[in-house]
């Protein structure tokens, strides 16, 4: 099981590293995007992002239906899936209910995770902020903060990147035996 997810704000290097740490391997890379170039903006912002990967990559444009993006990866391919907050999005504006995102992130998540190649995931860490004004906002970030720990929670690693820099995150169990074994020293 190698399933990566890498967590962040906007800009702060989530893609990069999933590119470098897909061309590290050295094998045959199979990319899957979620974005759909509905504007100029976005569609800048897509070409900017094809740009910054090798063009002998494989690209699998799937806005939607992400288990079936997972579930046909080519055998051997190292993937990256960018991006679940733009999936989560997408999804929310085709009027999937709530669970049914969750049990299908749940199984997109477990897909990959079941993979022996690498599976790199990018996704956005919308929770930091203020509180969204509108009700479709916050269900947004209360969806995609769920969506992001189910993927966390079937990764083998998971990071949070700030200003292009990783910051390993631990499972829950082990941070509080730190923080016991350290009260207790």
């Amino acid at each position: 099981m190698t399933l990566v997810t890498l967590l962040g704000g906007a800009r702060s290097g989530k893609s990069r590293l999933a590119v470098e740490l897909a061309t590290a391997t050295g094998a045959q890379v199979t990319f899957v995007a979620t974005g759909e170039a509905r504007d100029d903006e976005m569609a800048e912002r897509i070409a900017a992002h094809r740009t910054a990967r090798p063009g002998s990559w494989a690209t699998v444009e799937e806005p939607l239906e992400l288990e079936a993006a997972v579930a046909s990866l080519p055998a051997g391919h190292v993937a990256i899936v960018d991006c679940l907050s733009l999936w989560v999005a997408n999804v929310l504006e085709r009027a999937d209910g709530e669970e049914e995102i969750l049990r299908s992130a749940g199984r997109a998540a477990a897909a990959a995770a079941a993979r022996t190649p690498l599976v790199v995931a990018v996704s956005n860490e919308v929770g930091l902020g203020v509180v969204p004004m509108s009700p479709l906002g916050r269900s947004y970030r209360d969806l995609l903060g769920a969506v992001n720990h189910t993927w966390v929670a079937a990764s083998s690693e998971a990071a949070f990147l700030v200003a292009g820099r990783p910051l390993g995150l631990i499972e829950p169990g082990d941070f509080i035996g730190r923080v016991m074994t350290a009260a207790d020293g």
